[in-house]
């Protein structure tokens, strides 16, 4: 696929480089030459100094010949104007950064498709909607929603107490025949596996699991993990990430006590008059007097998300050490990601992963409905559906010849999900979820069309 990409900062070179190691023809077009050359250094990119706002300079990059145009620089503005002009061009599909949401929010007076841009990305709100999740089921390290948020898929960490330590995944299941779940991937020692009934679990493992909506409670107590009570609520930031955060977190309850620490003096006292319900301090989070002065032994739910991802996992460590329930740190860098899967942090979130799991739908296949990729894990949720040309349809789960790695976990039929077992049969028109191993989605979208 011939992919051109508007902008080389933060998410448009993670884009770039992912896009790349797929093997994909991708060119990044930015008038900032330093970023240029960091974003070809060991990738198989082609670069141009231009500007995204400029048909001559897009006409260059060949937006017209494309078959996917991302424009993802920091400027909501800069990405609107270069998905029109790439889109009359003739780019085949647009995707675009917009933060603002004032250009997506409905009754908008201009909608996204009106400036030819066929899908929005917004990393900020997607991680802040994510975090939230992760305070209301404080319980668990991960959470996707699914199926029009009839399903989720939990990640819960296993402690050396557990009561299923030891236990054989077929007679857990056996156990709790009167839940409807299913066991889809285990993390075990940084190593991602798509288990099978016969593997037991085994302690600091950690394990994801899909069920419906009504049944992760019943999951949650069954691995001896109680969910927590939730009154006081620390963030760390005052990014747009931070932002939106407090904001849904003010929304949704309003006996929640939330405290926002933010070192720059000016973004402190803009955020406090925005929000009259936040106590908002003007400090560094990663000093632990600080921290100790404002009742950090008290607070429930601790949330770093600065532009540091060095200060959001220090400060998490120490909320961590003086008996914070619950830590949550925005990571995005790769080399951070496995390291905080080990190091005590309860829950990691990544903005970029919500980049990059709408450029895969897009690239991966005509049937695929919606992809996701787990923070830290080796493995994605894939969505499919289901035509009367795959081989798929009508036969049993059980009977399906999927590849090594590949387990279905749900399957959509008119709008109702339900958890995949043995004798579950696939109709045409049916949405399939599935759980993948990264090195064999290629071949497993080839099976779906």
């Amino acid at each position: 696929m011939k992919i051109v990409i508007i902008g080389s900062g933060d998410v448009g070179f993670d884009l770039s480089t992912m896009l790349s190691r797929e093997k994909h023809d991708v060119i990044v077009i930015d008038q900032d030459k330093n970023a240029l050359v960091k974003a070809s250094e060991n990738n198989d990119i082609l670069t141009l100094h231009g500007s995204g706002t400029s048909a001559s300079d897009l006409l260059k990059a060949g937006v017209d010949k494309a078959d996917l145009v991302i424009s993802a620089t920091n400027i909501d503005e800069i990405n609107m104007v270069a998905s029109m002009l790439s889109k009359r061009l003739g780019a085949k599909k647009v995707i675009a950064r917009i933060r603002s949401e004032e250009f997506i929010a409905p009754g908008a007076p201009i909608v996204p498709s009106d400036v030819g841009i066929d899908s929005v990305i917004n990393p900020e709100l997607s991680v802040a909607s994510e975090i939230l999740q992760l305070v209301k089921r404080s319980a668990a390290s991960d959470i996707v929603d699914l199926a029009n948020r009839q399903m989720q898929v939990i990640g819960i960490r296993l402690d050396h107490d557990s009561p299923i330590i030891g236990i054989d995944i077929e007679s857990y299941a056996l156990q709790n025949k009167n839940i409807d779940f299913r066991v889809v991937a285990i993390l075990r020692g940084g190593i991602t596996l798509i288990p099978k009934g016969s593997d037991k679990f085994r302690a600091n493992d950690h394990i994801f699991v899909i069920a419906l909506n009504d049944s992760i409670k019943q999951i949650i107590r069954s691995t001896g993990i109680s969910e927590q009570s939730i009154h006081n609520i620390m963030v760390a930031g005052g990014t747009s990430v931070g932002r939106k955060v407090v904001k849904m977190l003010l929304d949704f309850r309003q006996d929640w006590n939330v405290k926002l620490i933010e070192k720059d003096y000016d973004t402190s006292y803009k955020i406090a008059s925005d929000y009259r319900r936040l106590l908002v301090l003007n400090g560094d989070p990663t000093d632990p007097s600080l921290l100790a002065s404002e009742g950090i032994m008290d607070t429930d739910v601790f949330i770093a998300v600065t532009d540091d991802e060095e200060s959001n996992i220090i400060s998490c460590l120490m909320a961590k050490h003086l008996k914070v329930k619950k830590v949550i740190a925005m990571v995005s860098k790769s080399d951070y990601i496995p390291l905080s899967q080990t190091i005590g942090l309860d829950s990691s979130v990544n903005k970029k992963l919500a980049a990059a799991n709408e450029i895969h739908r897009v690239v991966r296949g005509r049937n695929l409905l919606n992809t996701v990729a787990l923070n830290g894990i080796d493995a994605e949720i894939l969505e499919f559906k289901v035509d009367s040309r795959s081989k798929l349809v009508n036969k049993p789960v059980s009977k399906l010849m999927l590849p090594n790695g590949c387990v279905i976990g749900g399957i959509i039929t008119n709008g109702l999900a339900r958890i995949a077992v043995g004798n579950s049969v696939i109709s045409d028109g049916d949405s399939v979820l599935l759980f993948c191993r990264s090195s064999i989605i290629d071949e497993v979208s080839s099976k779906f069309g």
